[in-house]
């Protein structure tokens, strides 16, 4: 049974926090978050927002904004909420106006016509900022269920992984880093069937 290769899990390591990231388990079923590692950053009563790290698009933030932007700075998908919407996250401590905090060196959201005109004049490099179209997000207590009902494997990792690490490695990295079963699991057939 896949069950037999899932880690033991307990309340310590499945605590939320803003800056965690939820990992999809290998066989979650839902192709938004397949494989998807989550950035997490608002959890509350009242419901739960992430950024999905792992999901690319053929799109620059030049093609969905009105204002030129000189270098090409990829778009990814934030999730299947609201894709009209922009985010961003980054991790430049100096970028501190508007910008929520959400681990070491690693920020969400902060003045856009300063990202815009730090982008343009080459000091802000491409590699220190994400941004993302849509965004994750769940009703009160709808995260916590799913995490009981095991579809997502908390956990807390290296900021820098999230912008260095290779978008289509990042879910299998993570799992590693964390050794154990998540290392077995971070090797898991994305069709069991296939192997």
């Amino acid at each position: 049974m896949i069950e037999d290769f899932l880690p033991e899990k307990n309340s310590a390591t499945q605590k939320v926090t803003k800056g965690s990231v939820l990992l999809a388990e290998p066989f979650l079923g839902d192709e938004n978050f397949e494989r998807s590692v989550v950035l997490m950053c608002e959890h509350n009563p009242q419901g739960s927002f992430g950024l999905v790290l792992t999901q690319t698009t053929e799109l620059l933030l030049d093609d969905v904004i009105d204002d030129d932007i000189y270098p090409d700075v990829p778009l990814f998908v934030g999730g299947p909420v609201e894709k009209n919407t922009l985010h961003f996250i980054h991790r430049r401590p100096d970028i501190i106006e508007g910008s929520v905090e959400l681990g070491e060196r690693l920020f969400w959201s902060g003045n856009f016509q300063q990202i815009k005109q730090l982008l343009n004049l080459g000091t802000l490099p491409v590699a220190d900022i994400r941004f993302f179209i849509g965004y994750s997000g769940w009703s009160a207590g709808q995260l916590d269920g799913e995490i009981a009902r095991d579809s997502w494997i908390v956990s807390q990792s290296d900021s820098d992984l999230f912008f260095d690490c290779a978008t289509d490695q990042l879910w299998r990295t993570i799992l590693r880093n964390m050794g154990g079963a998540y290392r077995v699991l971070s090797h898991y057939p994305t069709d069991p069937r296939l192997n």
